[in-house]
């Protein structure tokens, strides 16, 4: 056995259908990785159901779990920030709870990290379970983002990954409130490789993200990693006042020409809903850009944390 321990963070929000066929899958692939130490820490983050009562039921069953109780339900993104923060291993493994992404998996993203890798990341050939729709705007969301954002996001990649102890300091050096995670993972750098997988249909229970979520998502993505839509704004501004000035100008030779025939109400009405259309827009653009930094000025805690057991496999080592 290795000195090496492996810490697996698994983010849970209402999972109490499959949080315990989750932890027997876990358990059975981390205990053949007879070399390594290993703790799982489960993030309940602000669950409804018999999720908090069922991990600490498995606490009290394996001396390699820790719960850690946010004090309410901080979102997917603050609830993994959190269990990064209490993670102690060499290795740290991210995971979610519905099994689409496979514990199997994980012997093989250690190999990566011991061959050089500081980060191994999942990227799916197939997604099994999910809709044509969802497949296809996540297609065009990755596609998107390289073409605009400051950073080059994974195709095909969630949040199943490996980072050792060098890239997690880095990664929670970054404090900032509006958290899109896949972009944070490819941001902070080093030497990252892919190890492709199959993805699984979710055992059980129903996703939590739906589409209104997704979208909110993209936008953090977007507006966290990238000034585009701003550019955007400007450029759409720009073109407008340009062919504004074309038409003005259009219209005045007409005039000299032709004179003035009195041009029905109609094409005004387009004119002006077409300008307020795109002043609206771009206001928007700017707000959603203003309410962020708001945010990020008052400089809350990420979270707030209700209960904090450390594993029993963690507390032995650090006596």
């Amino acid at each position: 056995m290795t000195n090496k321990l492996i810490s697996i963070v698994v983010p849970a929000y209402n999972e109490q259908e499959v949080i315990t066929h989750f932890h027997e899958r876990l358990a059975a692939v981390m205990n053949e990785m007879a070399n390594y130490r290993w703790e799982v820490v489960y993030v309940n983050d602000g669950s409804k159901d018999d999720t908090l009562k069922i991990l600490h039921g498995l606490r009290d069953a394996d001396e390699h779990v820790a719960v850690l109780n946010l004090s309410r339900n901080f979102g997917k993104e603050i609830a993994l920030t959190a269990g990064l923060d209490h993670s102690s291993g060499d290795a740290i493994v991210v995971i979610d709870a519905d099994l689409q992404d496979p514990p199997e998996l994980i012997p093989t993203l250690v190999e990566r990290w011991e061959e050089g890798a500081d980060v191994a990341y999942a990227k799916r050939k197939k997604r099994d379970g999910e809709s044509a729709f969802k497949k296809a705007t996540a297609h065009i969301f990755y596609r998107f983002m390289a073409k605009i954002g400051d950073v080059v996001l994974p195709e095909d990649t969630g949040d199943f990954r490996l980072l050792n102890r060098k890239a997690l300091d880095a990664l929670n050096s970054v404090r900032e409130r509006h958290r899109f995670m896949k972009g944070l993972f490819a941001w902070i750098g080093f030497h990252q490789v892919a190890v492709e997988y199959d993805r699984d249909p979710r055992f059980a229970g129903v996703t939590k993200w739906n589409y209104w979520k997704l979208w909110n998502l993209a936008l953090e993505g977007f507006t966290s990693f990238t000034t585009m839509p701003l550019k955007l704004a400007t450029y759409i501004g720009v073109l407008t006042a340009f062919g504004s000035f074309v038409y003005g100008l259009y219209m005045i030779i007409t005039t000299l020409i032709n004179g003035n025939d009195v041009a029905g109400y109609p094409s005004l009405v387009v004119i002006v809903l077409f300008l307020g259309g795109i002043q609206l827009m771009s206001i928007g653009v700017i707000g959603e850009y203003l309410g962020r930094i708001f945010n990020e000025t008052k400089k809350r805690p990420l979270y707030f944390t209700n209960e904090w057991v450390p594993s029993r496999e963690n507390k032995t080592i650090s006596e």
